[in-house]
Formats: structure tokens, C-alpha cells, sequence
């Protein structure tokens, strides 16, 4: 099984996506600065995700979620939760 993932920086505005197979495992890896694209950004919190049987259909996701209209769902995803803590 394989997962597609959205993860984001408040503290630097930054919106990273990546497949996996254990989303956990990847968000601590960020986190903790293993992976060097995203180790100035961190932390880190999980936004978005997805499960998928195989690895050919995940890439697809991802790669839609790269697109422009995927980051404006990211975007608006992460719009919606900052106004859901607002509100509480």
C-alpha cells in the first residue's frame, strides 16, 4: 500500500508533497532534517493524504497534486484549518 502526503511549514509557507509507504515514518524523517529539500523548512504537520495499491497510481496523484490546481486544494486545505483553530 502506498500514500500519497501533503505536509506544511507555517514557518516558512512552504507546501511539500511526496509518496510513501509509511506517512509517519516520512513525516518524522522531515522533521528531524533527513531529507535535504525539506530540513529548512521544518517543522512540519500533515495536511493531506491518501491511500493507493500501487505505486503507479500514487505517482499519478502526486503529480497532480503538483499541478497548480493541486496546490490550490492544498492551499485552501490549509486555509480551512488555520480558520477552524480561529474559531474555536
Amino acid at each position: 500500500m502506498y500514500f500519497v502526503y501533503a505536509i506544511y511549514s507555517e514557518d516558512r509557507d512552504y507546501l511539500y508533497v511526496g509518496i510513501s509507504n509509511d506517512v509517519q515514518r516520512r513525516l518524522l524523517e522531515h522533521n528531524r532534517g533527513y531529507n535535504k529539500t525539506t530540513k529548512p523548512y521544518s517543522p512540519f504537520r500533515l495536511i493531506y493524504q491518501e491511500t493507493f495499491p500501487s505505486r503507479p497510481l500514487v505517482r499519478i496523484k502526486e503529480k497532480q497534486l503538483k499541478t497548480s490546481t493541486g496546490k490550490r486544494f492544498l492551499h485552501l486545505l490549509i486555509t480551512q484549518h488555520q480558520l477552524h483553530f480561529v474559531l474555536l
